[in-house]
């Protein structure tokens, strides 16, 4: 009797032994090397974004380290651990958060060369930034590294390709930079990079999968779900962060609701979208702002190419044409249309009067939200040297982590939109030039070239990603 007794407690450790070492100690190493995202920055500021983010309680690597790899390569004697190629990359972070955490932390040493041999010799600096040598260095660091998988699954014309010649056309410049650029993020090795990007179109399904009058987005959902679903079960990327290293970019309205396609893409993944309404689920933390710019023909108007001197006389005081729709345009229409010969406010323009005429006699050019927040009046602005009038709820600007937006534009809150001439009337000369200088200042981050240049909109949105990035932590 009390051998059997042994032997059953015998068999009852082996059982508990097993289960220990076959379900409960892998279940937490796979839950060791989930992905999180950190949401330890602010959304305007870049300077706090990298203190918090880069500060002495994350001066470790934050690389994956799966159990089972180290070798023996040479002998019993000489263990060693092979770092893979997961390691190397977490490590390689690493270094760019250390590196940007010195010039965070006002060490004036930091190397600030440029990576490429062919330096444009532009170097940030001025109000329009939050803090210009932290924002160089991230920049630098990004050149350095940053690497970018487009995946090669889909079909045209909803994937690998996009519009360049409407009011969506950054969606399709973006992916066509990406995919036949002759830039050096892209890589065709998944294992080497950092971000893996979904090169479809949300304006595109629209066209082809939606139907008219219908307000049924249902089909645009099912399309990102059938992506993500092949993506996932052909690669083990997803899988491994449940999409918080993967970003996907679109410029259309309804951009966010396509991403609620898969729910992991909608709370985990960098979605760079032009309608950043915070109200609306966008989530700076790990989204990114896409400014909206309209090409019509798939080109800059020629006016806005060459915008007069500065000592130019500007007729206007604020301009602004457009339709009624969304819930602030009613507003600035019932109150400043056809009301004031200095403050030109209309819903349609007169026969005959030129839209980007107006704009560049104009000192500032009202910039409201329609249906959704974006406007792609504010790169027109830009471009005009109108200093941009924001006026919008929830809506977070482009690039507000590394720009001060209030150097260069005027923010006024909607319910002081009937005393809006007033508002503008009161900025003083000095501050209007320095407000228009600002302008000038970050035209070049809101430019689109072909092929892209450093420090245009393109590489600005790809820092905008970088950032992001850096702020993920795998392990």
């Amino acid at each position: 009797m009390e051998i059997c007794c042994r032997k059953l407690m015998l068999m009852l450790f082996l059982a508990l032994f097993t289960v220990i070492f076959t379900v409960v100690l892998p279940l937490h190493w796979m839950r060791s090397t989930t992905a999180v995202v950190e949401p330890s920055f602010n959304s305007v500021s870049f300077h706090d974004l990298l203190t918090n983010v880069y500060g002495a309680e994350n001066d470790h690597i934050f690389a994956v380290q799966p159990a089972g790899r180290h070798s023996n390569s040479t002998g019993p004697r000489e263990v060693r651990k092979v770092k893979n190629r997961e390691e190397k990359r977490e490590e390689g972070l690493a270094r760019a958060r250390s590196s940007i955490r010195k010039v965070a932390l006002g060490d004036h040493r930091s190397n600030l060369t440029p990576s490429t041999p062919h330096h444009d010799g532009y170097i940030p600096a001025g109000a329009v930034y939050h803090n210009p040598r932290l924002f160089y260095q991230s920049y630098l660091e990004m050149e350095k590294i940053f690497k970018v998988y487009v995946y090669p699954d889909g079909d045209l014309p909803i994937v690998h390709d996009g519009p360049c010649k409407d009011i969506y056309s950054i969606e399709g410049r973006f992916l066509h930079e990406m995919e036949h650029g002759v830039g050096k993020f892209r890589t065709n090795d998944p294992n080497a990079a950092h971000v893996y990007f979904l090169p479809f179109s949300v304006t595109w399904m629209v066209k082809y999968l939606y139907t008219p009058s219908s307000y049924d987005i249902t089909p645009l959902k099912h399309f990102v779900s059938d992506y993500v679903k092949v993506i996932s079960m052909r690669y083990p990327f997803w899988n491994r962060t449940r999409g918080a290293d993967h970003f996907m970019l679109a410029c259309h309205d309804w951009g966010p609701h396509a991403s609620k396609g898969n729910p992991f893409l909608y709370n985990n993944s960098i979605r760079v979208l032009c309608n950043a309404n915070t109200s609306e689920g966008f989530n700076p933390l790990k989204d990114v702002s896409l400014p909206e710019i309209h090409l019509f023909g798939g080109e800059v108007s020629p006016k806005l190419l060459s915008p007069p001197p500065d000592n130019a006389p500007r007729r206007y005081l604020a301009f602004f044409a457009g339709g009624m729709h969304g819930p602030i345009r009613p507003i600035l229409l019932h109150h400043w249309r056809n009301r004031d010969s200095d403050f030109r406010v209309y819903e349609y323009l007169p026969k005959g009067v030129d839209y980007y005429s107006l704009m560049l006699n104009s000192k500032f050019c009202l910039c409201p939200s329609g249906h959704e927040v974006a406007s792609p009046r504010i790169v027109e602005s830009i471009y005009a040297e109108c200093v941009p009038v924001i006026l919008s709820d929830y809506y977070v600007l482009p690039f507000s982590d590394v720009l001060r937006w209030e150097a260069f534009s005027v923010q006024v809150d909607v319910s002081d939109i009937p005393r809006l001439k007033e508002v503008l009337s009161a900025i003083p000369e000095s501050k209007y030039r320095n407000l228009k200088q600002g302008v000038r200042a970050v035209r070049k981050h809101f430019t689109l070239n072909q092929p892209a240049k450093r420090f245009d909109v393109f590489h600005m949105i790809l820092h905008s990603i970088w950032l992001r990035r850096l702020n993920i932590k795998l392990g």
